[in-house]
C-alpha cells in the first residue's frame, strides 16, 4: 500500500494566527468576536452542530482548523430558499456540504416508507428540519448564492449515493449523486485526508476542476485521460453459437495484450452457459493507471443483471492497496471514481480525535434536548472501519475493512476529558467502541497479504487463518480505563463481534465480569443458512458458543445479566419456512420480541442489489445464475415481521392462514412445542407482558440467556460512526431503570420476616 501524506505535515494556511474558536462560529456575530472579516470554507449540515468527534462536521471544521483555515457552520438551514447560506458571507475557498450523519432519507423515514416522528440529530427532537435528498438541496443553495464557489459534497448520503444506486423510496435506479447536485467534487468515506489536500490545493490557487487525482474522490469528466488503460469491467454471452471470448480486462488498444489474450488455449465454452468473463492483466497494465469501466447507469437503471454486477465489481475494488479507479457512464459524461483513502495511522486518529473539542452542542441552542448527543456524550470512539462485510450494513462501503486504530493514551486522556469537562459525568463511561466493540487492533497478520486481499469478509464464511485475533490490547485498554480516578464503570454498548470473541475466552471473561451493565447487545440476525449466508453473517452455532461463555463468566462473577440478541425480517434470502424456523428456535428460548426491524434497503448496499435485482452480487453474477429470494410485497413483509412477534395476538390471523398454506397445521395449538393458539383471546388482542416467561437469572441453577429482543438494528452504521442511530429513547429509559434495580439489590439489606425477595427479570 502506497504511503500517505500525513495530516499533520502540511503547511499551516495564513489564518492559523487566529487561533482555535471555542466552537466554530455559526453567526456574523461570532465571526466578529473570533476578530474575522470572512470565512475560508463553510459547512453545511443536515445536522445540529455539537462540537464532539462523533458528529462529522465537527471532525471536518477542527481538522481544517488545525490546518489553519478559518471555518464556519451552517446547521440546518432553511433550505426552502437561499437567504440561510448567506448568512456567514462568501466562503474564501469553498462551501463544505453533507446532509448529515445519516442518509437522509433513512433520518426521515421507516423501513415500512412511513415518515419519522422525531429526528435524534435535532434539538427537542423534532421532525422536518431538514429536507428529503439533504445533499442536492443544499448544494443548489450553495451554488444560488454564490455560484462561482466551490461546493464539495461529503457525508455518508454522499458516500453511499456515489455511483448510479438502487433507490428504495422511489423503487427504481438513480444515477450518481453527483449528477443530480451542482457540486464539483466528491469525497467519499473519511474524508480526512481528501479534504485537507482539497483545501489546501484550493488555498494554493488551484482550481477545482484540476483536482483530480486526490484518492476517495468521485468528479465529472468527459474522457479517459492519456496514459490510462481503460478496461471493460464484463462480457455477458448471449445463447447461440458462443466465439472465444476475449477477455474485456484487456485494453483492446493494446495489440500486444490483445494478440496474447487471442492465442490463449483453454475449456470448450458451453453455448448455453452465460457467464462473466474474469478479470486478467496484461504486463503493460499498472494499476495506478488503469481504470475499469462500470456498465452505464444507462444499462444498470435497465438491467437488473448488469447492476448486480457493478455492485459486485464495485466491493472488489475497495481495498485501497489494489483498488483500481472507476468510471461509470452518465448520458454524455463518465463520472470518476479514484481509488479509497489510505487508512489512517494511529498517530493520525490522535491527532484527529486530539482536536480541542469542547463536547457539547453549540450554545446557540440554549441547553436544548439532542437526542443523538445524549446517547454519546459519555462515550469515545477507540477506532474505525470494519472488516465483517455484513451485506446488509454501510460501514464497509463508508469506512473501509481495515481497522484504524487510536493509541491507549489517546484514549485515555479523552476519557480524562471528558470526566473533567463535560457536564453532568457521574463517572460512568456509557461506551469504549465504534463500528464494533471489538476490532479493535485486529488486523492481517501479513501487511502484504492484506494489501493483495481481494476477500469482501475477514469472517466468512469463517475466520480467516490470516486474520489476527488477539484481544489483549482491548483488554488491556479496558483495564487502564476502569482503573482511572474518577471513573466507576465502563460499559460496552457498541455491537459485538460475538464469533471473533468466542477466539478469546479472557476477552469475553472480562467482558462479563465489568462491562456489561445487565445486558448485552449482539445480533445473530437469523438462525436459517439461507438468510445468513445472504447476509454474510455465522451461523447460530457461533452464538451458541458465546451464549455459554457469557452465562459460565456470568455465574462465577456472581451477577445476573442477560444476552439480547437482534434479528432481520425479510432479509433478501428469507423464505417464509425461515422465519417460521426462527419463530420456533425464539419460542424454544423464551425469547419474545419487543420491537421488530424489517430490511432496510440502504443505497450501495451489496444486500440491496440482491434486493433489487434478485441476484447475489457475492458469486459470479449471470443471466442464468441462481435468483435470491426476495420479500418485497407488504404482505409478505408484514408476515415476517409477525413471525418474530409470535407471541403478539394482533399477528395470529396473519400467522394461521400461513402455517395452513405451508403445511404446517401442526404449529397451531396450545401444545408447548406448537406456536400458536388455534383462537384469538377475548378483547383487542393485544399483549401486555414482554417478559420471557419463567425468566432465570443467569447463575442460578436454570440459567438462561432472558429477556426480550431490543431490536434496533438496522443494517446501517451504529452509533459513533458517520452514518450512526443511537438508541430509541426509550431503551435508554429501560437500561436505566434496570441498572438502578441492580444497584439498589446491591446497596440495600436483606428483607426480614421471612419475605421471598423479589426474582429480577430481564430489562424491560
Amino acid at each position: 500500500m502506497q504511503a500517505a501524506k500525513p495530516l499533520f505535515d502540511y503547511p499551516k494556511y495564513w489564518a492559523e494566527c487566529f487561533g482555535p474558536a471555542p466552537f466554530l462560529p455559526m453567526s456574523r456575530e461570532e465571526m466578529d468576536q473570533l476578530g474575522w472579516d470572512s470565512c475560508d470554507i463553510i459547512i453545511v449540515t443536515g445536522d445540529a452542530y455539537v462540537d464532539h468527534p462523533s458528529f462529522g462536521m465537527a471532525i471536518i471544521g477542527r481538522l481544517l482548523e488545525a490546518q489553519g483555515f478559518r471555518v464556519g457552520i451552517i446547521s440546518q438551514p432553511d433550505w426552502r430558499s437561499k437567504d440561510d447560506f448567506m448568512k456567514l458571507g462568501e466562503p474564501n475557498l469553498f462551501f463544505g456540504v453533507a446532509a448529515g450523519n445519516m442518509d437522509s432519507m433513512i433520518n426521515r423515514y421507516t423501513a415500512d416508507k412511513k415518515i419519522r416522528s422525531d429526528d435524534a440529530y435535532t434539538p427537542g427532537g423534532l421532525a422536518g428540519k431538514r429536507p428529503d435528498r439533504a445533499s442536492l438541496v443544499y448544494s443548489q443553495r450553495c451554488k444560488e448564492a454564490y455560484s462561482h464557489v466551490p461546493v464539495i459534497l461529503g457525508g455518508i448520503e454522499a458516500s453511499l449515493r456515489r455511483i448510479a444506486h438502487y433507490d428504495y423510496w422511489q423503487d427504481k435506479v438513480r444515477r450518481s449523486i453527483l449528477m443530480d447536485a451542482t457540486a464539483d467534487i466528491l469525497l467519499y468515506g473519511n474524508a480526512e485526508r481528501a479534504v485537507v489536500e482539497v483545501a489546501q490545493r484550493l488555498s494554493r490557487g488551484e482550481s477545482i476542476e484540476s483536482i483530480s487525482d486526490v484518492r476517495g474522490t468521485a468528479f465529472i469528466r468527459r474522457d479517459t485521460p492519456q496514459g490510462w488503460f481503460e478496461v471493460d469491467s464484463t462480457r455477458i454471452d448471449r445463447p447461440g453459437r458462443v466465439d472465444k471470448i476475449i477477455n474485456p480486462y484487456v485494453n483492446t488498444q493494446d495489440t500486444e495484450a490483445c494478440a496474447i489474450e487471442q492465442g490463449k488455449g483453454g475449456e470448450v465454452e458451453d453455448p448455453n452457459e452465460a457467464k462473466v468473463v474474469q478479470i486478467l492483466e496484461s504486463p503493460r497494465m499498472t494499476r495506478d493507471k488503469t481504470v475499469i469501466r462500470l456498465p452505464s447507469f444507462e444499462k444498470v437503471r435497465n438491467d437488473p443483471v448488469l447492476y448486480a454486477h457493478a455492485n459486485r465489481v464495485l466491493h472488489l475494488e475497495t481495498n485501497p492497496g489494489n483498488a483500481r479507479a472507476l468510471v461509470q457512464r452518465h448520458g454524455e459524461v463518465d463520472v470518476w471514481f479514484n481509488p479509497p483513502p489510505i487508512p489512517m495511522s494511529t498517530e493520525e486518529m490522535d491527532y484527529v480525535f486530539g482536536m480541542p473539542y469542547a463536547r457539547v452542542p453549540h450554545p446557540a441552542y440554549g441547553g436544548e434536548r439532542i437526542p443523538a448527543y445524549e446517547m454519546i456524550r459519555f462515550s469515545v470512539n477507540i477506532m474505525r472501519g470494519c472488516f465483517g462485510g455484513c451485506t446488509f450494513c454501510s460501514i464497509t462501503e463508508h469506512e473501509g475493512r481495515i481497522i484504524q486504530n487510536r493509541s491507549h493514551d489517546s484514549i485515555i486522556r479523552e476519557i480524562e476529558e471528558m470526566r473533567d469537562k463535560v457536564p453532568g459525568f457521574t463517572g460512568v463511561v456509557s461506551d469504549l467502541g465504534g463500528p464494533t466493540a471489538n476490532m479493535y487492533r485486529i488486523a492481517c497478520k501479513d501487511p502484504e497479504i492484506e494489501r493483495h486481499c481481494r476477500k469482501p469478509s475477514c469472517v466468512f464464511p469463517g475466520i480467516c487463518e490470516n486474520l489476527n485475533t488477539d484481544h489483549s490490547s482491548l483488554i488491556e485498554l479496558y483495564r487502564k480505563a476502569r482503573a482511572l480516578p474518577g471513573v466507576k464503570k465502563i460499559l460496552i454498548a457498541s455491537g459485538l463481534r460475538y464469533d471473533l470473541a468466542v477466539e478469546s475466552p479472557e476477552y469475553v471473561k472480562e467482558l462479563v465480569t465489568h462491562h456489561v451493565g445487565g445486558y448485552l447487545k449482539i445480533a445473530p440476525e437469523h438462525t436459517e443458512r439461507g438468510p445468513l449466508d445472504k447476509m454474510m453473517k455465522p451461523g447460530i452455532g457461533s452464538y451458541d458458543r458465546f451464549k455459554q461463555m457469557f452465562e459460565k463468566f456470568s455465574k462465577e462473577a456472581g451477577k445476573e445479566q442477560y444476552l439480547i440478541p437482534y434479528f432481520i425480517a425479510a432479509h433478501p434470502g428469507t423464505t417464509d419456512e425461515d422465519m417460521m424456523n426462527l419463530a420456533l428456535w425464539l419460542k424454544r428460548n423464551g425469547f419474545r420480541a419487543d420491537q421488530v426491524q424489517a430490511f432496510y434497503p440502504s443505497p450501495m448496499a451489496t444486500a440491496t442489489a440482491m434486493y433489487h435485482s434478485g441476484k447475489n452480487p457475492l458469486r459470479k453474477v449471470t443471466y442464468k445464475s441462481d435468483g435470491v429470494e426476495i420479500v418485497k410485497s407488504e404482505q409478505q413483509r408484514r408476515l415476517h415481521k409477525a413471525f418474530l412477534r409470535y407471541h403478539d395476538p394482533k399477528g395470529w390471523p396473519l400467522l394461521r392462514e400461513a402455517l395452513q398454506r405451508m403445511g404446517r397445521a401442526d404449529l397451531i395449538g396450545p401444545a408447548k412445542h406448537q406456536l400458536i393458539p388455534a383462537t384469538q383471546p377475548v378483547g383487542d388482542g393485544s399483549y401486555q407482558s414482554a417478559r420471557r416467561k419463567n425468566s432465570t437469572p443467569v447463575g442460578s441453577k436454570k440459567a438462561g440467556a432472558g429477556g426480550k429482543i431490543l431490536t434496533q438494528h438496522n443494517g446501517l452504521p451504529p452509533r459513533g460512526s458517520d452514518g450512526a442511530k443511537p438508541w430509541d429513547k426509550r431503551e435508554q429509559a429501560k437500561a436505566a431503570a434496570f441498572a438502578k434495580m441492580q444497584e439498589q439489590k446491591k446497596g440495600g439489606k436483606a428483607s426480614g420476616g421471612g419475605k421471598k425477595k423479589p426474582r429480577p427479570v430481564a430489562p424491560r
